[in-house]
């Protein structure tokens, strides 16, 4: 019944660790254009190399829609079959879409390698990051969210059995029985969750009086970076994807007006939903948050997208409608790629101001340049946090007298 979700290989274990050598899949449909694909498979790379595994292959497909038994067509499965026989290092294949069961079963058939979807990646990933009882929880929660639908599919066990008088019962009910034992283990969880929901709202509403502010963005965009730079601690940061799962909160002080900084998780495109559904209580600190730092990586080449992904999670949230500050991560990176050596600095700012100004009326909020990694306009960021901090004072307690 196990699905194993370990791609970079037994570390846990304390075996060696072999890279893995991988194959990514992504199939063009729907309202998609080659470029889109082309950078889901570069993200899709990323996660794969977070996870343990080399990418060594890529092959993309356009479908009116994917195929129901294999989700690529007959062609490019052939295709995809004859470099892996003659690459014999290649032992996974990685698709950029989520799979049902069947579909896994057919590939692992015909391909004779590991198939893993997206989701099934991501969640590899989280079980590695989670340290804490609520991360892993609400990871392993998420995992028979994505299993139990797969169960049927991903029953090998049962293979050998092909109908026929005596053949249907038993293994109706063994994989039933399987059913009933994922569903209970997923109660379990949840109740294991909101006895951790408990004990962290308690842990709130303790710090209720003071202004919550939360760094919010994409995953790998700077924000744990950006964290350490302001509260002056040692949040772990690494240039991978998802390197913070729990939330870390800081008590932070600017000119003496105190609040609390939270650095959370990053989102990403196409990030599972039972994954979200799994991790909206860690998420509860950016629901219940006062101020909303959005930091984006400026240097990415589709940061806009990466902006509207962020979007539509914390609409999920329920969380979007709060002060909100842009910073725009990673400017350091942006002239390196934009800026012609031979330009003025007078230029250059121009051709900054008129970017933020073009941002501002795209995303509707005011926004700064920085670099976390070079504290560049750094102080200019403290300055604009500690005017919208002062005004959400203002706002909670209009007739206290404080000493700012």
């Amino acid at each position: 019944m196990s699905k194993e979700w370990n791609v970079g290989g037994n570390q846990a274990s304390g075996l060696k660790e072999e890279t893995e050598h991988a194959v990514l899949v992504g199939v063009i449909y729907g309202s998609q254009t080659d470029d889109q694909v082309n950078e889901y498979l570069n993200e899709l790379e990323f996660l794969a190399l977070t996870a343990g595994a080399q990418c060594v292959k890529r092959y993309t497909q356009r479908l009116p829609n994917p195929h129901p038994r294999t989700f690529i067509g007959s062609g490019k499965m052939e295709e995809i079959k004859k470099y892996i026989d003659a690459h014999e290092e290649v032992n996974m294949v990685i698709f950029d879409d989520d799979l049902s069961g069947k579909q896994v079963s057919a590939l692992e058939t015909e391909l004779k390698v590991k198939i893993v979807d997206r989701s099934s990646l991501i969640l590899d990933i989280f079980a590695r990051r989670a340290q804490t009882a609520q991360a892993k929880t609400q990871v392993e929660l998420a995992q028979l969210q994505y299993l139990l639908p797969r169960l049927r599919g991903l029953w090998t066990h049962l293979e050998r059995q092909r109908g026929g008088i005596g053949m249907r019962g038993p293994g109706e009910k063994e994989i039933e029985t399987d059913r009933r034992i994922v569903r209970d283990k997923i109660s379990l969880l949840k109740k294991q969750l909101e006895k951790i929901d408990r004990q962290a709202i308690t842990q709130r509403k303790t710090r209720g009086e003071m202004i919550r502010v939360s760094l919010v963005g994409y995953t790998n965009v700077g924000k744990s970076t950006l964290m350490n730079v302001l509260s002056k601690s040692d949040v772990f940061a690494e240039n991978k994807l998802f390197a913070t799962l729990d939330t870390t909160v800081r008590k932070v002080v600017f000119n003496n007006v105190p609040f609390l900084l939270s650095d959370t998780v990053g989102f990403i495109r196409k990030l599972p939903h039972h994954l979200v559904e799994s991790f909206k209580s860690t998420l509860d600190e950016v629901r219940e948050s006062d101020i909303l730092l959005h930091v984006v990586d400026v240097g990415h080449p589709r940061f806009e997208e990466h902006i509207k992904a962020v979007n539509e999670t914390l609409d999920e949230l329920d969380a979007r409608n709060k002060p909100t500050l842009m910073v725009y991560n990673k400017v350091d990176i942006y002239r390196e790629k934009n800026f012609d050596a031979l330009l003025d600095v007078g230029t250059k700012k121009e051709i900054e101001r008129e970017l933020l100004a073009n941002l501002h009326n795209q995303f509707e909020y005011d926004g700064i340049f920085i670099s976390a990694a070079n504290r560049d306009n750094i102080d200019q960021l403290r300055e604009m946090m500690i005017t919208m901090v002062k005004r959400e004072y203002q706002i909670r307690y209009p007739h206290e007298v404080r000493s700012w």
